[in-house]
Formats: C-alpha cells, structure tokens, sequence
C-alpha cells in the first residue's frame, strides 16, 4: 500500500499527485477543442480578405468543425473504448496539431474547409478521450467529482476565451496564429501524455459496429444542420425536411444498436440509475446556455453599439463567478446536501439570469452582464452535477462512449436552443418593428443597422432606435421561454 503522498492512486482507489497533474495535461486539449468552436469569431473578415472565400465557402469556413465534431463523437468515444483512449487521445492530439498546422498557412479556402474538416475530427477524439480518462483515473466518488468540477469550468471558459484570443491575436499578428496556438499545448500532450496518462480500454469489447458508424453521423448531421440554419434563415423547408431525415435515421440507428451483437452505444447504459435523466437534462442545460448566447453576443455588439473586441473583452466578465459555480456544487454535494436539490438549485440560479435578461433595456450593460454571470454559473453547476452522475453510472469499460453521449447530447441542446429561442425573439422582432421599414430591417437587427446608415439624418436614427427596441422585445421573450424551460 502506498501512503497519501504518493504519486499513484493508493491501495483506497484515492488518486495522488501523478493523477492530478495528468488531469492539467489532459485540460489543455480540452482547452484548444472549446476554444476552436468561437476562435474564429475575429478572424473572419482577414479570412475574407486574404483567401477570398465565397459566401458559402465562408460559411463552411467556420461551420465545418462543428459538424464533423458532433457528427463523429459517439464513434469516437466508442472507438476509444475499443483500441484504447489514451492512444486514440494521442492520434487525435497528433492530427489536431497537423491539421492547425495545415490551417495557419492554408493559401486557399478550400485548404481551410479542409483543415477545419480534420480539427473537427480530431476534437472528436479528444473530447470523450479525455472525460473518459477522467473517470478511469479517479475512482474515488470525491475525488472524480471535483475533477469533473474542473472539466466543466474549463469547458465553459475555453470557449469565452477563445473570441477574445483570436480578437488579440488577429489585431497584432496575421489570421493564421489563431491556429498556431495549439501546437505548443498539442506537443506537450504528445510527450507528457505517454508519461503521465494510463491506458484503459474494454477488456471485451466485441466487433466494431461499422453499420452504425454512418447512421450515427446521418442522424446527427441534419439535425444539427437544420437547427443551425433555422435562427437565421427562418423556418424554411429545406431545413425542416433536413431535421425530419435526421430523425429517421436516429430511429434507425437506435433500432440498430438495441438488435446489434455488439452495438456501438450498448443500451445497458441507460439502465444504469441516473444516466438517462442526466443526459436529458445536460441537453436542457445547453439548451439554455447556447440560447441565451444568441441574444447576449448580439445585444452588446448592436444594441449597445461595442465593437467585436469591446464585446468580447466585457464578455470575459461573468467567466469570474462561472470558475467558482462547479466546485462549490461539489462542495455542497461532498458536505451532504442532496445532488438533486443542487442541480435543482442550479436551474433556479440559471431561470434567475434568464429572468434578469428580461429586464434588461436598451443601455442595460451591467444587468445583463451581471444575469450572463448568474445564468452561466447555474448552468455550470447543473452541468457539472449531471456530468459526475453519468460518468458515475457507467461501466468504466464503457466510459468513452457515455461520454459522447453526453456530448452529442450537448451538442443538440445547443443547437435546439438556438433555433427556439432565436426563432422565438425574431418572430417578436419581426412583430415589433415598424411596418414601413426597409424589408432587410425587417427582417434582422443586422439588417436594420446596415440599412440605416444609408438613410439620411433622423430617419436613420428613428430607424435603429426601433430596432434595437424590437430586438430587445425579443430577447424578453426569449428569456421568459428559456426561463420556464429551466
């Protein structure tokens, strides 16, 4: 037996220093895949200027990576349980730092789409890789909760910061340094992580189900495709039929995995007490994160008229009280409060900064900064909760598969969230504003503002103060909705 001190899990299953540090390791990839979903952000328009995308490469420009993530992720994270996670966690850190190699000096768009395509897969490598491992390394319930705590936070933050870094890193250097920052941490994981990561895999894992490989993407991708389309281009058919085609095939995917010998996400899973609920209700918690997300990042670039950085920079502020909401609901699970009651608490805090969104006006920036710190730091102690059940709940042999679960699920939460609750404040603004206006401010915030500056005097004034109002309604709504939701 080993004493507290040591540098290995003790003989108790309490992890020591050597788990500890590999979990700092294993936050730095993590760090760079949460942060690629927003790093783009400010790097768009030197994109532009120097590749010359066109309007649709432009968009796969930055929507690729998302797409192949959440399209891969649960063959993945099964995939990990199989050849084992710490090496599929290496291949991924291998092709994430090749491929933002590849994407610093891409010379074309179509270079880029590429490169994106692979960071994509490669995310979804790491992303279950790592919660995985988490739950391998630490096996004592305390211990693992407040790694998950950490997990949570550095999720969260990853993707705040990941804006305001490319805004930085784009103002002083050229488009490509936003991906040049992940080789340092990816070439540290490639030498530290055969050191400091165990290995772990299912000792039995059966055949690889390589039917349910391509319908797990085909239930995935048209979903998350529509969802992503609708808040912006309105519920149009093509993406309406889009959603219907996912779906069928998620019921065949799910028909195929409850009749497969060896399915590629076992239905044993959801028997296991809590995991069900914990995946639907994370799925709610992105539901209400990535909704309100929508309206925030627009109020305070065209409400209060803040520049990209400007936006970005106050936005680092409610990340303070986010750092600090997951292990304090680890901390009051650990002292004896029932988890139920925390997570239940947590979408009370989150409804709260929902309702303060509500009343926010037109020059409201501190309340609605102050209810993004509150709405974000309840979600992230529900997350957190839900996330420490599930991993909780599942066989250890099976780790890298409920995490993609809960992922994936995230992953649809978030898009749901923004088409609902987008749909719900543009149908208000759409409403609200005046009937005379121009047709494209009548359609988006956006488009009011660009019309307006071509309008002369006060009608370009009255024309953008009324907008701003009708955008504002809309976020009222929106926030009552994401409220009852919660």
């Amino acid at each position: 037996m080993t004493n507290s001190t040591s540098t290995t899990t003790t003989a108790a299953g309490r992890a020591g220093r050597r788990e500890w540090t590999a979990l700092g390791v294993l936050m730095l990839p993590l760090l760079l895949v949460s942060m690629d979903v927003s790093v783009l952000y400010f790097a768009i328009p030197a994109i532009s200027a120097d590749l010359e995308p066109s309007g649709t490469q432009q968009l796969w420009i930055f929507d690729i990576y998302a797409f192949v993530l959440a399209g891969l992720l649960m063959t993945m994270g099964s995939l990990g349980d199989r050849i084992g996670r710490r090496k599929l966690l290496l291949i991924g850190a291998a092709a994430f730092g090749a491929a933002s190699l590849t994407a610093a000096y891409a010379n074309s768009a179509e270079t880029l789409i590429a490169a994106r395509a692979v960071l994509g897969l490669g995310g979804a490598t790491l992303m279950p890789s790592t919660m995985a491992l988490v739950r391998t390394m630490f096996t004592d319930p305390g211990q693992r909760a407040k790694a998950i705590g950490i997990w949570s936070g550095v999720m969260t933050g990853g993707i705040a910061l990941g804006s305001v870094l490319s805004g930085v890193l784009v103002q002083y250097f050229w488009w490509g340094s936003v991906f040049l920052v992940n080789l340092p941490a990816m070439a540290l994981l490639l030498v530290l992580g055969p050191i400091l990561l165990p290995e772990s895999k299912n000792p039995e894992p059966g055949r690889f189900d390589l039917l349910g490989v391509p319908l797990s993407m085909a239930a995935v991708l048209p979903v998350i495709y529509g969802l992503k389309e609708i808040p912006s281009e309105g519920v149009h058919p093509l993406y309406v039929v889009s959603i219907a085609v996912g779906l069928l095939f998620a019921a065949l995917f799910v028909h195929r995995q409850r009749t497969a010998a060896t399915p590629m996400i076992s239905p044993a899973l959801f028997r296991g007490r809590g995991f069900a609920p914990a995946v639907v209700l994370n799925l709610l918690s992105s539901f209400a994160m990535m909704g309100s997300a929508f309206f925030t990042t627009q109020y305070l670039q065209s409400v209060l008229g803040k520049s990209a950085m400007e936006a970005a920079l106050w936005a680092l502020l409610p990340s303070v009280p986010i750092g600090m909401a997951a292990p304090m609901a680890t901390q009051l699970v650990q002292k004896g409060v029932k988890r139920a009651h925390v997570v239940a608490a947590g979408f009370t805090i989150a409804a709260t900064g929902y309702g303060m969104l509500a009343l926010a006006g037109t020059d409201s920036l501190w309340l609605v900064l102050v209810a993004c710190g509150v709405l974000a730091s309840g979600i992230v102690m529900v997350m957190s909760q839900l996330t420490d059940l599930a991993l909780g709940a599942a066989p250890v042999e099976q780790a890298g598969a409920a995490s993609s679960l809960l992922e994936t699920g995230a992953e649809f939460g978030g898009a749901l969230g923004m088409a609902v609750l987008g749909s719900i404040g543009t149908a208000i603004y759409r409403h609200e504003i005046p009937a005379g206006a121009p047709a494209p401010a009548r359609e988006t915030l956006g488009g009011a503002l660009a019309v307006a500056g071509r309008l002369p005097g006060r009608t370009g004034e009255t024309l953008v103060a009324a907008a701003r109002d009708a955008f504002t309604s809309g976020m009222h709504g929106a926030a009552v909705a994401g409220a009852a939701v919660l």
